[in-house]
């Protein structure tokens, strides 16, 4: 599985990616974001799904940039690309490995800002080739992979117009929760920020020595939110439990 999350907010776009690949019995780590910058704008790609799909979908967009005169001046218009290569793939090799008992399953985030474009963007290809803007009006961030585990602290925490830092802060809060309960999903993870307007990505990849504080403070901080929740509501039934307590403590059953 993967855990691959990207969030858009009015100052940027945060990325977020693990590395850890499953195959059979062996488990490998390889990149899952890969950001292009040069001249046009820059922007940022996340997958999750069958890796020798993503690669060939890749290598065919990497290829058709490189051959093209005018280079796309928007995003979306480098997403429709991306996704024309998927569907070439998709027509080249869905039959095969359907034989293989295997789907062409890949979800792309795609996330950025070009030359042509007003502000940054960040966009969710489906497997088929068609695709949904995410951002303002909608949920803030889409994680593709592995989501359950990490969409409870986005949901009560994220909104779009929160500084740049908060949402690197929540984002690396969904992936902690994400690796502490899904044990294919692992450091080291990749994180990609990009600015509004600066056309720049940037990248550092943590190891678990790099956010191991962060973890702890965070699981301290909640088993001490949990004893400091308010109580008053569980009296009721608290004084039960004391009686039933007390009743067994005269039978000698305790």
């Amino acid at each position: 599985m993967t855990f691959c999350l990207g969030i858009n907010v009015e100052e940027g776009l945060v990325g977020i990616a693990d590395t850890r690949i499953t195959s059979g019995n062996e488990i490998i780590t390889a990149r899952k974001v890969t950001a292009y910058q040069n001249g046009f704008g820059a922007f940022f790609v996340m997958t999750s799904g069958l890796r020798s799909v993503r690669d060939k979908m890749i290598t065919y967009f990497e290829e058709r940039l490189d051959t093209m005169e005018e280079r796309p001046d928007k995003l979306y218009k480098m997403v429709n690309l991306m996704a024309e290569e998927l569907r070439r793939v998709c027509g080249e090799d869905e039959a095969y490995l359907c034989r293989g008992g295997l789907n062409i399953n890949l979800h792309t985030l795609v996330g950025g800002q070009l030359t042509g474009d007003s502000t940054h963007k960040l966009y969710l290809i489906y497997p088929e080739g068609n695709w949904v803007e995410i951002g303002q009006g909608t949920t803030p961030y889409h994680i593709i992979g592995e989501g359950g585990y990490g969409k409870p602290v986005l949901d009560r925490t994220l909104q779009h117009g929160d500084p740049l830092h908060f949402a690197l802060k929540v984002g690396c809060l969904a992936f902690d929760s994400t690796r502490i309960s899904a044990s294919d999903v692992d450091f080291p993870v990749d994180v990609v920020l990009y600015s509004r307007h600066s056309h720049e990505i940037v990248e550092q990849r943590y190891e678990a020595k790099d956010l191991a504080d962060i973890s702890s403070w965070w699981q301290n901080r909640l088993r001490e939110s949990v004893n400091e929740l308010p109580s008053e509501w569980i009296e009721n039934i608290a004084a039960k439990l004391q009686r039933v307590q007390r009743r067994m403590g005269r039978n000698g059953t305790g």
